[in-house]
């Protein structure tokens, strides 16, 4: 969610718009650095679910289409972003964030794990944006990357808007349009959650990770005191 939209507001007002508009959010998410803080996943479902209620009427074949596209294209613009900048950060060997064994862990990892790595990562918000240029700057073969990317985002766009389109259409009945939010926020504050356990999950069963947060949690604490 964007702090101070309404989204479903912002989404109905949007007339044929929508056609132009979502795909734009998807594809500045997926591709471009500066889109990290946009609601991939609230949009996907809130469409969804407005095209469900006949809040907005599009055809949502065409619609879906379109964000799909985005999602691969926007996918492909940060892989070769990183592909063809990326690796110039980690040239200097003495610098604190972009440290050649930082790449070459990044390396090994999508050597092992890159497929279904494209896959999960379509899902996280923030890590969506990330996951390809880091994929690109670990030099992970494009044709392979392309077919993952290819079917996480069709899981994820068709996936999260129709589960917002059939929800709503079904239940439309129940629900006041003028007080959508209420039931709009707390599906998508469970779908956010549920897209990030994953990434908490893998980080916790790790005993390395849990020993490091946990020390660092403690160095926090004890600086608090004094």
């Amino acid at each position: 969610m964007i702090p101070g939209v309404n989204l479903s507001q912002f989404l109905g007002d949007l007339g044929p718009l929508v056609y132009l508009i979502a795909p734009l959010i998807i594809f500045s998410e997926t591709g471009l650095m500066i889109g990290f803080f946009l609601p991939g996943d609230s949009m996907l479902f809130t469409v969804g679910a407005l095209a469900g209620l006949d809040i907005i009427h599009v055809n949502l074949v065409l619609l879906i289409a379109l964000l799909f596209l985005a999602a691969v294209v926007g996918n492909s613009t940060g892989y070769f972003i990183g592909k063809q900048a990326g690796r110039r950060l980690f040239k200097k060997k003495n610098s604190r964030f972009f440290k050649q064994e930082y790449l070459l862990t990044a390396e090994g990892f999508y050597e092992k794990h890159g497929g279904k790595a494209v896959i999960l990562a379509q899902f996280m918000p923030i890590i969506r944006t990330f996951n390809p240029i880091i994929t690109g700057i670990s030099k992970m073969h494009y044709l392979r990357f392309i077919a993952f990317n290819i079917i996480g985002a069709v899981i994820w766009t068709i996936g999260i808007t129709l589960l917002g389109f059939f929800s709503f259409k079904a239940f439309g009945q129940l629900i006041d349009p003028e007080k959508i939010d209420m039931y709009l926020l707390p599906i998508i504050f469970l779908i956010v959650f549920i897209s990030i356990l994953p990434a908490v999950i893998r980080v916790l069963g790790d005993k390395t990770k849990r020993v490091a947060i946990k020390n660092k949690l403690f160095r926090k604490r004890n600086k608090s005191d004094k």
